[in-house]
């Protein structure tokens, strides 16, 4: 069973890796920009709110093994808020 679709790297970007992590080469650049964020406190991620902002910079769940399989779980969540 292949899942290499689930992780992809981009070393030559100039923000790699745009998180502060121990383990750069398991560092996954597959949702550089999270899907996720839309939905708020329902994204299950590790974020804050700054000056009513949601800010993301501490989460790694996108960016993790296991991220790609959580983010399309929630999936049909982004899609219903798109369609309204």
């Amino acid at each position: 069973m292949t899942e290499n679709y689930k992780f992809n790297q981009h070393k030559k970007c100039e923000f790699f890796p745009c998180h502060d992590i121990k383990t750069p080469d398991n560092f996954n650049c597959l949702f550089c920009y999270c899907p996720l964020y839309t939905l708020k406190e329902d994204c299950g991620g590790n974020f804050k709110y700054k000056n009513g902002i949601k800010d993301c910079s501490d989460c790694l769940i996108p960016h993790s093994k296991g991220g790609y399989d959580h983010i399309m779980s929630k999936m049909e969540k982004v899609m219903e808020l798109a369609k309204k």
